[in-house]
């Protein structure tokens, strides 16, 4: 175990590596955010992962869903993904859903910690809100589009501050949903091992048309 986490463990210490074999945490969404949180988690020494994802990869899928290939196509995005975590660390449980949320959520699984937001549709995530608040738990939103991103730790804000409506989603490309996944993920680690983090506070990231980056944050309403 020291060997595999040396970095983390000089990060952290080995007290906390340890706690985090104890921590589960579900990944809703195995696509573009979803493959990359899981990938950046892969590694972090969880006790076990839940994957859930009823899609399967296309072709289109895979220049911006990162662990795929093309040999994956028409295979189901979170048995893949399963595949890609156990190959990297032995350790840590996966199991994989080819089932909407809706039908996961059926079922009240309190041995999650925090759930990572990985989907892209509003109504979806309206329904993870309501499942963590049910488990007293808190989750992680990411959404990315174009040149722009938002992610937010929810604890006790409530999803429906955003308009759910139907909304037409525009292009996308590798690089920015990497970094709004990054962020996801980087939350979930400092959480997961303890750190304060900020909660109920809104980022929106986009790039202008220089290149330079832009970071807005707005704290949300909590009651």
């Amino acid at each position: 175990m020291n060997n595999y986490f040396h970095r983390q463990i000089q990060l952290w210490g080995e007290k906390t590596q340890k706690q985090l074999r104890k921590k589960t945490v579900a990944i809703i969404g195995s696509g573009g955010l979803g493959s990359s949180i899981s990938s950046a988690l892969s590694g972090l020494g969880l006790k076990k992962i839940y994957l859930v994802d009823f899609d399967r990869v296309s072709e289109s899928n895979i220049h911006r869903q990162i662990i795929f290939k093309r040999n994956d196509v028409d295979k189901y995005k979170s048995k893949v993904v399963k595949k890609y975590i156990t190959s990297r660390e032995k350790g840590v449980k996966v199991k994989a859903f080819t089932i909407s949320f809706e039908e996961f959520a059926k079922k009240k699984r309190k041995d999650i910690d925090l759930i990572i937001d990985g989907t892209d549709n509003l109504h979806s995530r309206a329904n993870i809100d309501k499942y963590a608040k049910s488990l007293g738990i808190p989750w992680i939103y990411g959404s990315v589009e174009d040149f722009s991103g938002q992610v937010c730790f929810f604890n006790k804000s409530n999803f429906d501050v955003f308009n759910i409506q139907k909304h037409n989603v525009r292009g996308i490309a590798a690089p920015f949903v990497m970094k709004i996944a990054a962020t996801q993920a980087n939350l979930a680690a400092m959480y997961l091992a303890g750190r304060n983090v900020k909660k109920d506070l809104l980022y929106f990231y986009s790039i202008s048309k220089e290149g330079e980056e832009v970071i807005q944050k707005f704290k949300l309403p909590t009651s």
